[in-house]
């Protein structure tokens, strides 16, 4: 198999196997209104198509991969027989409650892949193939408690274990009071296990295994001395005393870790139990700490063929400098990952050395595996190798492993193990690389394309967001997306102004109200906007200040003009290079990106025109044509990311100052901001749109050179066969919307129109998900992609970003592209 990914494997195959008569609704379907029909689906033998590859270049095996039956368009009733063929073979699978409410809602699939390999999966429903799935079990999660004897104070005397789903200890229970089996809940994989102090250590114990074999079950029922010395199974490993052991949380309060310990009750749960996924769930109720009272819910899961487990928390209010570490042991090193990388790439902090139990000599590796982002501080207390998060708002997910040099073909060495931690890093960092077409989806795409259809899409993305995260956008609301509180910046006002698009030949009264009340709820009565500082000098934060002047112009009030006119003082003030390109923010100085243009120069181009008689245009254009001058690759037609004209920056040519790739997104702004400035030079100034109009017409030549099969585009435009290259939505979406309003406003000839089509609806076939609920999502986004800061513009760093759904980078574009779209195909647009 060659390096290609998911590029050569036909669309028509899904076509072939998946449309059903399904019609199509006059209208987007409410909330709560299902757009599958149970029994049509449920008759079909195929519910999707994923193509699916390794973007690393060595090998994975058991590769954890989570399907969603809501992704797959089916409720939990729809989903219970499904399985999943590779060329007519069943491959490794089970059914989750991934959640962890105590329904299915997951198909998980174990995959084995070479080195760049890609996997065509055919995921059907056949309820006698799943009945005669045997898989041999690889995971286990346990905990049992005594019964048959009695309490003695503090101690269980007699009695015999019970396993059990649920457990909360009495208020009798303390440690060592001999009541649970091994002191808490277990969970362990065929490579090693853990346990997890029921109690006020809240430690995490490592069980070192000999044999793949799983041995939970047999541990500690001759009492708690016997896992301390060598079986034939293994033994306990390590010596947790008052740390945080090996890879436990806690609060750090400034000089130590104070452990989840003040605590009204435990609760541990069994979730899942199963051959290739096990989970355990515990709650923390009404932890005091830090002043407040927090419950603490902790799921922590394993699957096949891994040390790791996957630790995800949630706290009922948020709590900041929450820690997570490793015991601090003589005789050990502590060993750090890369951290000069994307804060959303994984890295971890470990510790290697003489700190087993098992033999004097023997060697341990444990670790944290965390997002760079995420982490504040490195440090350490008596006790414990301390790793202070921020939580992204009441959420953490991190992971912890042991490594063990008793393990059958163990590692054995500490560069072993460095080795080993760096492959993990990469498989958290670099997600298998997903095409996935439903039955769900490809139903709702029969119809033609019309132009009602088109719009559709795009009306159904919106009202899919009103439920999700646009009302949200508002000051004090929340973004979903980021993480974080909303802010005035860029995303919020792409959004907005699709909306604001659509409503143009789809008038909606209430959410025309939604995003005049999102955008002006930033602005203070004196005309200040709120979360945004104009010393930044960030060019981000002018964007929104396009819908802001829409919204003015429609209900003028003094707040929004005083408001307006701060965003124009930025645009006065604002750092510009040597021949006046404007700096991307005042962190990054000297540069010039292809994202700052769209973001910019669109509002200086509305506002100036609006209330300048249009004197700052001939800036707006030279900022144009230096971008074309400065970054544009003659070879190729394609624009390169960014400029440093300084020539300091790691990313940039130390003789040109260009960085070394043609990011899909960022061209993909700069043709939004090509045919969106355009809106306000006058049709006579005719010198003045005229690079505009010829950067139109060069890129519309360039751009089919680089548009896969499907219609749409790659992240890295120009390396489809890069190992992890994959097809991207916001940088396609931002092409098939350049293409569709060049065509309409007469820019590019009636020519193009089939490019234009082609990228439409490779755009809903490639990225689009029909949900059981009626909503939709738009998939394989690339979260973000910047330089500096640990981004060094490397090819692996562009695929190092995470890969989202529903990113307001990807819906706005989709969304403009469908009304544009709309009116290519004819609709009226004055309905």
């Amino acid at each position: 198999m060659n390096k290609r990914l998911l590029q050569t494997l036909p669309l028509v195959t899904l076509s072939s196997l998946l449309l059903a008569a399904c019609g199509q609704p006059a209208s987007p379907p409410a909330a709560n209104q299902s757009t599958t029909e149970p029994s049509t689906l449920a008759a079909m033998p195929a519910v999707a198509e994923l193509l699916i590859a390794n973007p690393s270049d060595f090998v994975r095996s058991q590769q954890p991969v989570y399907l969603s039956y809501y992704d797959l368009g089916l409720t939990t009733e729809q989903a219970q027989d499904l399985v999943a063929r590779r060329a007519g073979q069943l491959v490794p699978l089970q059914h989750l409650d991934r959640s962890g409410d105590g329904k299915r809602d997951t198909l998980f699939l174990a995959l084995d892949f070479q080195p760049a390999e890609q996997l065509q999966l055919q995921i059907e429903h056949d309820a006698a193939a799943l009945a005669a799935l045997q898989l041999r079990a690889q995971t286990q999660a346990e905990i049992s408690h005594k019964v048959g004897g009695e309490w003695q104070g503090a101690k269980y005397i007699g009695g015999t274990f019970q396993n059990v789903q649920q457990l909360t200890p009495p208020s009798q229970y303390i440690d060592h009071s001999e009541w649970i089996r091994y002191e808490g809940p277990g969970i362990e994989s065929d490579q090693v296990g853990y346990r997890i102090y029921l109690d006020w250590r809240n430690g995490f114990d490592v069980f070192g295994k000999t044999k793949p074999q799983l041995v939970l079950q047999d541990v500690g029922q001759d009492g708690y001395q016997s896992y301390h010395e060598m079986a034939d199974w293994g033994m306990d490993l390590l010596k947790v005393g008052q740390s945080l052991g090996a890879g436990g949380y806690g609060y750090w309060d400034g000089q130590k870790v104070e452990r989840v310990s003040r605590v009204g009750q435990h609760t541990a749960k069994v979730i899942e139990n199963g051959p290739l996924y096990s989970a355990l769930q515990i709650t923390y109720q009404d932890w005091q700490i830090a002043g407040k009272t927090v419950t603490l819910t902790a799921d922590l899961s394993m699957t096949a063929g891994s040390r790791l487990v996957n630790t995800r928390l949630q706290l009922s209010e948020e709590l900041d400098n929450l820690a997570i570490g490793l015991v601090k042991l003589p005789d050990t090193k502590l060993i750090q990952g890369e951290v000069e990388i994307t804060g959303h790439a994984w890295t971890y902090v470990a510790t290697w050395g003489q700190q087993s139990l098992s033999a004097p000599d023997s060697k341990l590796g444990m670790a944290l595996l965390f997002k760079r982002g995420q982490r504040t501080a490195q440090t350490e207390d008596e006790h414990s190798h301390v790793s202070v998060m921020k939580p992204a708002g009441s959420q953490l997910e991190y992971y912890f492993l042991a490594a063990w040099d008793g393990e059958a073909d163990g590692i054995k060495t500490e560069a072993e193990f460095i080795a080993y931690l760096e492959q993990q890093a990469e498989q958290l960092t670099l997600t298998p690389r997903q095409r996935l077409h439903t039955a769900a989806t490809a139903a709702k795409l029969q119809p033609p394309l019309t132009a009602e259809h088109a719009l559709y899409w795009g009306e159904l993305l919106a009202q899919s967001e009103m439920v999700r995260q646009t009302p949200y956008y508002a000051y004090g609301g929340w973004d979903y997306e980021r993480q974080r509180p909303a802010t005035f910046e860029y995303t919020t006002g792409l959004l907005l102004q699709a909306y604001d698009d659509l409503l143009q030949l789809k008038p909606n009264a209430e959410w025309q109200q939604v995003i005049s009340d999102v955008v002006n709820s930033f602005v203070t009565p004196e005309g200040d906007i709120r979360t945004y500082d104009l010393k930044k000098y960030n060019i981000d934060s002018l964007n929104t200040g396009n819908m802001l002047l829409r919204d003015y112009l429609r209900q003028p009030n003094e707040p929004a003009r005083k408001a307006l006119a701060l965003l124009r003082r930025q645009v006065a003030e604002h750092p510009r290079t040597q021949d006046g390109a404007f700096w991307h923010k005042q962190i990054y100085p000297h540069q010039l990106w292809l994202d700052g243009v769209y973001m910019g120069m669109p509002f200086y181009a509305f506002y100036t025109s609006q209330f300048e008689q249009g004197q700052g245009l001939p800036e707006v254009v030279k900022e144009f044509k230096l971008t074309r001058d400065i970054l544009r690759d003659p070879n190729t037609g394609l624009y390169f990311h960014a400029w440093d004209e300084a020539k300091q920056q790691v990313w940039a040519n130390p003789e040109t100052g260009l960085s070394p790739h043609f990011w899909g997104r960022g061209l993909g702004w700069l043709t939004m901001a090509l045919v969106d400035v355009l809106d306000y030079i006058p049709a006579e100034q005719t010198e003045l749109r005229a690079p505009l109009l010829q950067m139109i017409t060069e890129l519309a030549e360039t751009l089919p050179r680089f548009q896969h099969d499907s219609g749409v585009w790659y992240q890295i435009l120009d390396r489809p066969e890069a190992t992890g290259n994959y097809l991207e939505s916001s940088g396609s979406a931002m092409f098939t919307y350049f293409y569709a309003k060049a065509i309409n406003n007469g820019y590019l000839p009636p020519s193009y129109k089939a490019t234009a089509l082609k990228a439409y609806q490779g755009l809903v076939r490639e990225f689009m998900l029909v949900h059981p609920d009626g909503l939709v999502s738009l998939v394989n986004t690339v979260q973000v992609a910047g330089l500096g800061f640990g981004r060094d513009g490397s090819y692996h760093y562009y695929m190092s970003e995470p890969v989202f759904r529903n990113d307001a980078k990807a819906n706005g574009p989709f969304i403009m592209a469908a009304v544009e779209m709309a009116k290519l195909l004819g609709y009226p647009v004055n309905q």
